[in-house]
């Protein structure tokens, strides 16, 4: 087999990803507006983050790929970096008049890239920096991505636990080949670079307790290697304080007043640490602050309670002003709090770039978390969302990016159950041509109520969008999702008019699995490597692309297929860590039909092609 081998050093690269970019404006052309106030950020579309790519027509070891980006409001043109992540050669296209461009390139390597809107003005808004592979050609090995350093963070000061520290850090279990990972972390008082620990060496998992000295400065990185192909990551530096495992490095609350006091007051870079047990509220908690990219602001769990935070507000009326919290702020951390029968929504989220982990919101008179009114870029990880609704068993979803919500939002890893309308709702009003993802997201048995009769809402797994005029584009993304037992739709069209891609997901038991019209047509229907146990229900767009699914290519599905079809199992408790739990309900059997069925699409997959469904064999 042919093999490439390389090194990765990113220290170049994250100049460019943290510098601004500055290219020269040459005139405008005739007939193309001019602005001259501040031009919208672009926010990148396709070639998926973190994803194989789609290929256009390769001429000896070079691909075709098409960049495209939702328009940004005010910009004339746009200028668009590509960098090879391995030879970090930069390849530019500057002045591009439309949100889309074919560049060539090298096969066989991992990249980033990014858009810069610019007009007549002097400022230029830059998007975000996402990345991709190109596959080779089938004979060689592709290099993985680097690891992305999470914790401790670069600058921090760390209070050392039993006189250790827990490194962390972002990668995926395996590259584009298949090919399982392995780490190795680099940690010392030089440089980040002197020969590590030989327990440090060949790591499976992506965290690990170290002993440090206490007042000592610390340089750390990881390197990322599939077996041939190596990546590295880039350097870290933090010092650790005192050892004294007692202290925590941040604000700890445990009144209700102390609560909102710490809310309101919260500076850049704070962490508020809540002590475990049931709080009460009778208004709404409003957070109106906002960190920033480099300094988050943090409201956690206090470490190792043996009960987790539970913020009350069921002594508020049912109203559409008693929400429970409005986190109307930018770079928010919110990770471990239970937020239990608000007099709406559970929460509402409208600010940008905020992070909320491993939090459920249940019993609520509306959707138990919410992005409107803007909210863009938000990521909810491993969330849980079930009993929600209002009295009139009519409304409440468990999650829902809808209305006016902005785009790039993504749920990872979170379930909503028992909902009286829909698990996750798209429906838009006020806002268009949006883009959500949902990565390992479970939707099942919505439109049932807590006590398990059937209620007056739609019931639908998850609702792609829709809207009032049934004109208004919702792109969706879905990726090893699950719709089960819902009493209407698990995939539901709703007259979304956007692009809608379906990836390795499931759906069983619903009123109709997949349900997708030809009046008012999705813009383009993408479904692959998909499966269903009965009747797939129906499929139609302007565009479709649906193949390699099990109702296709002369494929039987039966329960035999299946190691389970009991899906009591995807309400068991979460892990520790807050991922979701180890079941066997829709996972293959090893002579099942489904496996190695499938194309593909830039996702992780063992054997010699992906199998159908949400789960790997």
């Amino acid at each position: 087999m042919k093999t490439i081998k390389h090194i990765i050093n990113l220290k170049a690269i994250l100049v460019f990803i943290a510098s601004a970019f500055l290219f020269s404006c040459s005139s405008d052309d005739d007939g193309i507006p001019t602005y001259s106030g501040t031009p919208g950020k672009a926010v990148l579309t396709l070639p998926i983050n973190n994803q194989e790519c789609e290929l256009g027509d390769i001429i000896d070891n070079n691909a075709a790929v098409t960049l495209s980006w939702e328009a940004s409001a005010n910009t004339e043109k746009y200028d668009v970096k590509i960098v090879n992540l391995i030879t970090e050669q930069v390849t530019l296209n500057v002045g591009v008049p439309t949100n889309t461009t074919v560049v060539r390139l090298l096969r066989g390597y991992p990249y980033s890239w990014m858009v810069s809107s610019r007009n007549s003005g002097d400022i230029i808004t830059q998007s975000d920096v996402w990345k991709f592979y190109i596959t080779g050609d089938g004979d060689s090995n592709n290099v993985p991505f680097p690891a992305t350093l999470a914790s401790p963070f670069s600058g921090a000061t760390v209070k050392p636990v039993d006189g250790k520290v827990t490194f962390e850090w972002l990668s995926e279990s395996k590259d584009a080949d298949g090919d399982v990972l392995s780490y190795n972390l680099f940690l010392d008082t030089v440089d980040g670079n002197q020969t590590p620990k030989e327990e440090w060496l060949n790591l499976k998992e992506t965290t690990i307790d170290i002993e440090v000295e206490q007042n000592t400065i610390y340089f750390w990185h990881v390197e990322v290697s599939d077996g041939v192909n190596t990546a590295i990551s880039a350097t870290y530096t933090f010092k650790t304080g005192d050892t004294d495992s007692s202290i925590i490095d941040g604000k700890v609350v445990s009144t209700s007043a102390e609560i909102l006091d710490a809310i309101a007051g919260a500076t850049l870079g704070e962490k508020i640490y809540v002590r475990g047990g049931e709080y009460i509220f009778n208004s709404t908690i409003k957070i109106e602050q906002s960190g920033s990219a480099s300094y988050v602001i943090s409201l956690l769990a206090y470490p190792d309670d043996e009960t987790r935070p539970k913020f009350n507000f069921s002594s508020m009326s049912e109203n559409s002003s008693n929400r429970g919290i409005e986190l109307n702020g930018n770079f928010w951390y919110i990770k471990g709090i239970d937020v239990f029968g608000a007099g709406d929504n559970g929460m509402y989220v409208s600010g940008n770039s905020n992070l909320i982990e491993f939090c459920t919101f249940s019993e609520n008179a509306d959707t138990g978390l919410q992005i409107s009114n803007g909210g863009a870029n938000n990521t909810v990880l491993n969330c849980d969302s079930f009993f929600n609704a209002d009295s009139t068993l009519e409304n409440a979803d468990g999650f829902a990016c809808k209305l006016d919500a902005g785009t790039g939002n993504k749920f990872i890893g979170c379930r909503a159950w028992q909902n009286l309308d829909d698990g996750w709702d798209g429906y838009l009003r006020g806002n268009d041509n949006i883009t959500t993802t949902y990565e390992n997201c479970w939707a099942f048995k919505n439109g049932y109520l807590k006590n398990g009769s059937v209620g007056a809402g739609d019931g639908n797994g998850f609702k792609t969008g829709g809207s009032d005029d049934k004109l208004l584009k919702h792109n969706a993304v879905y990726t090893n999702c699950i719709a089960v037992g819902n009493t209407h739709d698990g995939f539901d069209h709703n007259s979304n008019r956007g692009n809608i891609t379906i990836y390795n997901s499931s759906a069983y038991q619903n009123g109709k699995n997949y349900s997708f019209s030809n009046t008012n047509p999705a813009e383009k229907l993408i479904i692959k490597n998909s499966n269903t146990l009965g009747e797939f229900g129906s499929l139609g767009g302007t565009i479709l692309d649906v193949t390699n699914n099990s109702w296709q290519d002369g494929i039987i599905v039966t329960a035999d297929d299946f190691k389970s079809i009991n899906y009591s199992e995807l309400s068991s408790a979460r892990k520790a860590d807050g991922s979701l739990p180890d079941i066997t309900f829709f996972h293959l059997k090893a002579d099942s039909d489904l496996i190695d069925k499938g194309v593909n699409v830039g996702l992780p997959f063992n054997g010699s092609a992906p199998d159908l469904g949400a789960f790997e064999y």
